[in-house]
């Protein structure tokens, strides 16, 4: 019997990182299940008994296979085991499962803590899985340009742009020699995102212009709407910028579709509410700013009221108050700040929070100056 529960455990964190990999949380692959199940009866619930090995999903796990992006056949032989009903799986049997699970362990650090301190580590991964590359792999290829995405996502959250576009842009190149089109369009996407906040607008535009120059799958044109919006934003293009995110709010009312790429299911509401907000803020609408990040902050609540997602609303909703001089409000944002910074390092926001913490200093009144200060040492 113990072994047997050992083995169910097991399996539960195979699929957790599976989950973690695809950037997704317990209620949003139960989400996502019921739109490729076409069924309305996954909660999160049921994710929480099958990755603590209370349950094995057997009648789920196409449908797993579906929404997580992995061949049904590795789901049905780690399930079986989970069972008792084969032997232990040969360690090379799936050659590039384990690069995946470290990839996976990686971007859930982030998630919870940021990536300042995991930043290296992927790096260490990506260059070690490229020098394996051997001809035309096309699996390897895939497996690396996967890592490459990840390890510049983690770069650019260490505030290491010009690394993390480094890293994308060879995503880019082994994503289009694996003929993996949905890595190619999350490259391009990311490309955009970095171009957009370096002052390469041109460059963010033609990037969105190429992924949606052909039909594309729901969630890849919201994305590439999103980014267009931030870049026309950061050019002064307000009829066009609110005209861009607008079309990406209104893509968000649509279900999402079995075509959506895996790594696309965390583009939600909160997402795009988020960019809303940054659109605003370029455009010189501080208050409008301040509905959407109060909205986002809510939002993260329901997902994780810790880890990075939160710091980055906080800092952005204290960020829009100051701007607004809206001293008042900004001291609940900024009380909030301590508990996390003491558990999340991301470079990226906390340049961020200084620059908003300075603004604080130079012109705010003499008590909110105090608490701005203590979280400053904090």
């Amino acid at each position: 019997m113990d072994e047997q529960m050992a083995a169910r455990r097991a399996f539960g964190a195979h699929l957790a990182a599976l989950r973690k990999r695809a950037r997704l949380t317990q209620p949003q692959l139960a989400a996502r299940l019921c739109v490729v199940s076409s069924t309305t009866t996954v909660t999160r619930s049921d994710v929480s008994r099958w990755e603590r090995g209370k349950r094995v999903p057997d009648a789920w796990l196409p449908s797993l296979a579906t929404a997580l992006a992995v061949p049904l056949e590795e789901l049905e032989r780690a399930a079986a085991q989970a069972r008792g009903e084969v032997a232990e799986l040969p360690q090379d049997d799936h050659p590039h499962a384990v690069v995946q699970q470290r990839a996976g362990w990686l971007l859930a650090h982030d998630t919870a803590h940021g990536g300042d301190h995991v930043a290296d580590a992927a790096v260490q991964v990506w260059r070690a899985e490229r020098a394996q590359i051997i001809g035309g792999d096309k699996a390897r290829l895939a497996v690396v340009s996967e890592v490459a995405e990840i390890a510049g996502w983690l770069l650019f959250d260490a505030a290491r742009p010009e690394e993390a576009r480094a890293a994308w842009l060879e995503s880019l190149h082994l994503a289009r020699s694996a003929g993996d089109q949905t890595m190619q369009w999350f490259a391009m996407s990311l490309l955009a995102m970095e171009a957009a906040q370096s002052g390469r607008v041109g460059e963010a535009l033609s990037l969105c212009e190429e992924i949606t120059d052909r039909p594309v799958p729901p969630r890849v044109a919201l994305l590439a709407e999103v980014r267009r919006s931030r870049a026309l934003a950061a050019a002064g293009d307000r009829p066009r910028a609110l005209q861009a995110i607008g079309r990406a709010r209104s893509r968000l009312e649509d279900s999402l579709h079995s075509r959506d790429p895996h790594w696309s299911w965390w583009v939600d509401e909160l997402e795009v509410t988020g960019h809303d907000g940054e659109v605003a803020l370029l455009l010189g609408e501080p208050a409008r700013a301040v509905s959407r990040f109060e909205q986002t902050v809510g939002l993260q609540k329901s997902v994780n009221p810790m880890g990075r997602g939160a710091l980055y609303f906080a800092v952005a909703e204290l960020d829009a108050l100051v701007r607004l001089g809206a001293w008042r409000e900004a001291e609940a944002p900024l009380l909030r700040l301590k508990p996390l910074l003491r558990t999340v390092a991301s470079s990226r926001i906390q340049g961020r929070l200084r620059s908003t913490l300075r603004a604080i200093d130079r012109d705010g009144p003499a008590w909110l100056v105090d608490t701005a200060r203590e979280v400053a040492e904090s």
